[in-house]
């Protein structure tokens, strides 16, 4: 069996900021509330963000597509959702999750074998980083509701390197009337990324630069804990008002959140969704709390807020749209945020062995 050595097997497997394109969010209802969401989603998105929310769902079938661009249009960020009951009492939802930068620029043979500049030989190449989410939930009573994911991760930049990582979420649900309570577990295992490089193709350019050719090595993403706590206001017979606020909890060191520590980093998240008769909704949300250090050494500190609007055009089909990065946050421009979710016979209000939720 062949070893690596011990000091190549320390640097290979170590906690680092991976697989970070699976802390975006999805779906633009979601993303306008500020990414609060563990206690309050309760359609196909649930899969994402607390399966336990699955059961929520009031059709056979439900599907949701996002589409989002960043950095003014060079990466693309896309999803798409299903789910449909199995019983009763449970519920399955399948995920994919594609976020990647395309058409990248390859120059290796921009100069010919004679020296010659020649912009014809120049190649594109995609980077792109995609993951798959098998989720199961399950009701267990009126009030308690579970739920898990099982998460395909696979990573490419080009032809040149490559990876493949596994991890489980899970996630419950408190309802008491009006009141729900969430928890979400990401990565409950640590979920393991094991890259592979081409080091042939890129071993000529990394001795010119006096780079390091990469090697094999594996990425390891810490579990992360979401609360979560959402209350719904009935505000006479046309309008409601549901307001959220979660804890976002890492494990991995400290992190430029409000509360942070070597032990454990907490991000809050708040969100509110303005209802009018079930058919038009308007949202705002805040978090990326951050202080940032400006040039006299003093700290301020920097919110992140989104906003949003929802219309529900028939029992099948509801639009969504967000707004984020406002304002001075950061230098990258707006991100809109568009979503569809169409969702097909209705099910019977007696079909759910268990209650909890009344819309």
């Amino acid at each position: 069996m062949f070893c690596l050595p011990k000091d190549v097997k320390s640097q290979s497997i170590a906690p680092k900021y991976s697989n970070e394109f699976l802390s975006i969010g999805v779906g633009a209802r979601a993303l306008g509330m500020g990414g609060a969401q563990a206690a309050a989603a309760r359609d196909v998105t649930a899969a994402y963000w607390n399966p336990a929310g699955l059961l929520g769902i009031q059709h056979k079938y439900e599907f949701t597509l996002m589409h989002s661009e960043y950095f003014a249009g060079v990466a693309q960020y896309d999803y798409l959702g299903f789910s449909t009951p199995i019983k009763s009492e449970s519920q399955v939802a399948v995920s994919l999750i594609r976020f990647g930068v395309d058409d990248i620029p390859d120059t290796r043979f921009l100069y010919d074998a004679n020296g010659a500049l020649n912009y014809n030989n120049i190649q594109f190449f995609n980077a792109a980083d995609y993951a798959l989410l098998l989720s199961y939930a399950r009701d267990l009573s009126d009030k308690f509701k579970v739920g898990m994911n099982a998460k395909i991760i696979h990573r490419n930049v080009g032809k040149f390197a490559q990876a493949w990582g596994f991890g489980l979420d899970v996630g419950g649900i408190y309802v008491k009337d009006r009141l729900t309570a969430g928890l979400m577990i990401r990565d409950i295992t640590s979920t393991f990324n094991a890259w592979s490089h081409n080091a042939e193709l890129v071993k000529e350019i990394y001795a010119q630069t006096d780079n390091e050719v990469p090697i094999n090595s594996v990425e390891l993403t810490l579990p992360r804990a979401i609360a979560s706590i959402a209350y719904d206001w009935k505000l006479g017979s046309n309008f409601n008002l549901l307001t959220v606020a979660d804890l976002d909890m890492t494990f991995d060191g400290e992190r430029n959140t409000i509360i942070s520590t070597s032990f454990m980093s907490i991000d809050p998240k708040i969100g509110i969704e303005a209802g009018f008769q079930g058919i038009a909704y308007l949202r705002a949300g805040l978090g990326n709390f951050q202080y940032i250090k400006d040039f006299d050494g003093s700290k301020s500190l920097n919110i992140q807020p989104s906003m949003g609007l929802g219309v529900v055009l028939s029992q099948k089909f509801q639009i969504d749209y967000a707004l984020s990065d406002i304002g001075n946050v950061s230098d990258t421009p707006y991100s809109h945020v568009f979503s569809v979710k169409v969702s097909l016979e209705k099910l019977d209000p007696e079909f759910r062995k268990f209650k909890g939720w009344d819309r």
